[in-house]
């Protein structure tokens, strides 16, 4: 057993001193450099490019500026990433969810294998906005969501409906 760790050890040594070695060795010379004034090498990459290939007339830094974009993190806008359609009907029982909480506005019952129960979505279509997945139904399967309206006139009302589903 000394002899498996013995030589384990080694091995990571062996392997570190040739992480540093490597590290230790020049960059070629068209390499693009990674961090603080790597947008300037890639600035002169990209004008070298451009001088080397069209060699009648150089393109100025400010056209090569247009070239290069510089970009960020980006998050979508508004009501997150598309969980399809899924078939909506309306209920109006009074009570407790599965989860414990009184029925409001704003409550859909879900397929927890589908939409988490605890988690926010938003509605596109009719009667959108945002909604807490907070009750399940033995009817509720799959693609399929009921929204928790006061009154059992405005459920009836509301029949089955195509929704957009967006996960918050």
């Amino acid at each position: 057993m000394k002899n498996l760790v013995r030589g384990g050890v080694v091995l990571l040594i062996t392997s570190m001193f040739v992480v540093v070695v490597f590290a230790q060795t020049s960059k070629p010379e068209n390499a693009l450099a990674v961090g603080q004034g790597s947008l300037y090498n890639i600035e002169n990459a990209v004008s070298e490019v451009l001088y080397n290939s069209n060699n009648s007339e150089f393109i100025s830094d400010d056209d090569i500026k247009k070239l290069i974009k510089t970009t960020g993190s980006s998050k979508a806008v508004g009501a997150g990433a598309s969980r399809g359609a899924f078939s909506a009907t309306a209920y109006c029982l009074k009570g407790r969810t599965a989860m414990g909480h009184g029925v409001r506005r704003g409550i859909i019952a879900a397929d927890p294998r589908v939409l988490k129960l605890g988690s926010t979505v938003t509605l596109g279509g009719a009667y959108a906005g945002r909604y807490l997945v907070s009750d399940t139904g033995g009817r509720i399967k799959g693609k399929k969501i009921d929204i928790w309206m006061p009154s059992c006139s405005e459920a009836r009302k509301f029949g089955r409906r195509n929704v957009q589903v967006f996960a918050n």
